[in-house]
C-alpha cells in the first residue's frame, strides 16, 4: 500500500545510485541533505519578514530563524511556534527546513522560530537537548521584544526535531515554568532503543534504514546506557501527564511509525490531550518532499491549521 509517488521517488534514488546517509561522513551527508532540497521540496513561499537571531545558549549563541507570515505587520503581536528540525541529531539546518517553516507560517499565521540547535558528533547528547531547551526559554523571555505573545508559544518538530520538542515540553513542565501551549510531533523518535515492530518491518527499504539510524544514534549517543533517559527517550518518562495537547503525525512505511503512535497513546492514557495522524501510504521525511510527494502538502496544511487553531486567541 505503499503510495505510488513514494515508490517512484524511492525507485529513482536507487536508480540513480544515491549513497545511503550511513555511507558518508556527517560532512558529506550534512552537504547532500541540503543539496537535496531543490529535487524534493516546492519552492520556498514569500512571508512577510525572516529574521535571523541569536539565543543565548549553553555553550554559546544559538542562531534562530524567525519567519512572520505574509498578510501580518511588523508590529503585530502573534502566537508562535518554536520549530526543531529533523536530521538525526546529525545532518539538518535553517536552510534545509526553510520552505517548511514558511508553509507552516503562512498556513496557520503564526510566527515561526526554528532553531539551529548543535549537531552530533561534534556536540554529543545531550548538546541538543540544552541547546532546545535554552532556545526556547529565550524565546519566551524575549517574547515581546519580538511581537510574540509569551501565553501562546507552541513546540514542534520532525523526526530528531520533534523528539526534543517532546523533551522541551516535558522539561519545561518538571521545571515548574508555565506550559507551552501546544506540540507539533512529526514523526517523532521517542526510544533510542529501536526496538518497535515497525523498525524490523519498515527497516530497509524506505529510505531511513536500520543502517542509517545506527548511524546517527552512534554518532548522538554512542553510550547504549544512555538510551533510558528519557531527554533521549522521551517515551520512557514516567509521567506524561499535565503536558502541552499534541498532535504527533506519523507515517505507515516509517521505522519510527510505531513509538509515534506509542507516545500519542502514552500522552493520552496519561490525561494529555493527543491526537494521531497516520499518513499510512508514507515514508519517513515525506512532509518536507512537497514537490514530489502530493500528500506532504496536504500534511502541511492539516499541521498549520491545527497550529492556527491550537494558538488561536
Amino acid at each position: 500500500m505503499l503510495h505510488p509517488q513514494a515508490r517512484a521517488l524511492l525507485a529513482l534514488i536507487a536508480e540513480r545510485g544515491v549513497p545511503p546517509t550511513h555511507t558518508l561522513s556527517p560532512q558529506e551527508a550534512r552537504a547532500v541533505y541540503r543539496d537535496r532540497r531543490g529535487f524534493t521540496q516546492p519552492a520556498p513561499p514569500p512571508v512577510a519578514s525572516v529574521q535571523s537571531l541569536q539565543a543565548e545558549g549553553p555553550q554559546g549563541p544559538i542562531p534562530l530563524r524567525l519567519y512572520r507570515p505574509l498578510g501580518t505587520m511588523a508590529d503585530q503581536v502573534l502566537p508562535a511556534l518554536v520549530y526543531y528540525h529533523g536530521g538525526g541529531w546529525v545532518i539538518g539546518d535553517l536552510d534545509t527546513h526553510d520552505t517548511l517553516c514558511r508553509e507552516l507560517a503562512n498556513g496557520s499565521g503564526c510566527a515561526v522560530v526554528s532553531v539551529d540547535y548543535r549537531l552530533a558528533p561534534e556536540h554529543r547528547f545531550p548538546a541538543a537537548v540544552d541547546d532546545a531547551i535554552a532556545a526556547a526559554r529565550w524565546v519566551r523571555r524575549e517574547a515581546a521584544a519580538l511581537k510574540l505573545d509569551a501565553e501562546r508559544i507552541a513546540v514542534g518538530g520532525d523526526s530528531a526535531g520533534g523528539n526534543l520538542a517532546a523533551v522541551v515540553a516535558i522539561a519545561a513542565r518538571d521545571a515548574g515554568e508555565p506550559p507551552f501551549a501546544w506540540q507539533l510531533l512529526i514523526y517523532p523518535a521517542t526510544d533510542q532503543h529501536r526496538t518497535a515492530p515497525s523498525h524490523e518491518r519498515n527497516g530497509q527499504g524506505y529510505l531511513l534504514t536500520r543502517d542509517t539510524m545506527d548511524y546517527f544514534t552512534g554518532h548522538y549517543i554512542p553510550d547504549a546506557r544512555l538510551y533510558a533517559d528519557w531527554r533521549a527517550s522521551p517515551l520512557l518518562h514516567p509521567d506524561l501527564s499535565r503536558l502541552p495537547p499534541a498532535l504527533v503525525l506519523t507515517a505507515g512505511y516509517d521505522p519510527l511509525r510505531d513509538e509515534g503512535l506509542a507516545y500519542a497513546q502514552k500522552l493520552s492514557e496519561a490525561g494529555t490531550r493527543a491526537t494521531h495522524l497516520s499518513f499510512e501510504r508514507q515514508i519517513h521525511g515525506f512532509i518536507l518532499m512537497g514537490k514530489v510527494l502530493a500528500e506532504a502538502n496536504d500534511a502541511v496544511r492539516l499541521c498549520a491549521a491545527a497550529l492556527r487553531d491550537a494558538l488561536a486567541a
